[in-house]
C-alpha cells in the first residue's frame, strides 16, 4: 500500500506509543492498524533493518568528531528497535544512545524533552548543538536555546559545524594542477 494508504488506516497513536516506550512491540503488532487486521512485525523489523545505511560522509564525520574529542549522543524518536540500527550499523563506537524515546517516554519536538537533555548532561543550552534534518526539530531546539542546525548535506554540515568554531580536521585534497608542456 501506498504511504498515505497506510497513513490512512494505521492506528493514531499505536506507533508514537511505541516509540515512547509505553506500549512493547507485541502491543504494536496488535493495534497497528484501527482495523485490528494483522500486521507483519517481522517483515517491518527486517524492512528497517535493510533500509538502514550511512549517508555518504556521515561515518567519516562522526570519526572526525570523535577524534577532535567532541561528546555526541543519539537524540531519537526510536522505539527499542534502535538495537537493530546500532547492531547493524555500530553507531556507539561514534555516540551514545542516550537520548532515545523509548528511554526517557518523550519525543521531539516537545520541548521537555530537550530541556531533559540539558539538564542530564548539567550544560547550559548553548553550548549545545542539535542536528536534525526536521526543521520542526531544528525549531524546538532553538527554542529552549540550544543551537540548531539543519541537516541539509554532509558538507553543508561540516561548513556549519566550522562556522560554529568547532575544529573539524578536513580531509587531505590532492590538487591536480595542469601544466603546459
Amino acid at each position: 500500500m501506498s504511504l498515505k494508504e497506510l497513513i490512512g488506516c494505521k492506528h493514531p497513536t499505536s506507533w508514537i506509543e511505541f516509540e515512547k516506550g509505553l506500549i512493547d512491540e507485541v502491543e504494536l503488532a496488535q493495534n497497528f492498524f484501527k482495523d485490528g487486521r494483522p500486521f507483519d512485525l517481522e517483515g517491518l523489523k527486517t524492512c528497517m533493518r535493510n533500509g538502514y545505511s550511512y549517508i555518504d560522509g556521515v561515518e567519516e564525520l562522526l570519526h572526525d568528531l570523535r577524534e577532535s574529542h567532541y561528546k555526541m549522543h543519539a537524540f531519537t524518536n526510536y522505539p527499542v528497535w534502535y538495537q537493530i540500527i546500532e547492531d547493524k550499523l555500530r553507531i556507539s563506537k561514534f555516540l551514545s544512545w542516550t537520548f532515545c524515546s523509548c528511554k526517557l517516554g518523550k519525543r521531539k519536538p516537545d520541548p521537555n524533552f530537550y530541556t531533559d537533555v540539558v539538564r542530564h548532561l548539567e550544560v547550559d543550552p548553548s553550548d549545545c548543538i542539535f542536528v536534525d534534518d526536521r526543521l520542526k526539530n531544528v525549531e524546538a531546539a532553538l527554542e529552549v536555546g540550544i543551537v540548531g542546525l539543519q541537516f541539509k548535506s554532509v558538507d553543508q554540515l561540516r561548513k556549519d559545524l566550522c562556522l560554529l568554531g568547532i575544529d573539524i580536521p578536513m580531509k587531505d585534497k590532492l590538487v591536480v594542477e595542469e601544466r603546459a608542456p
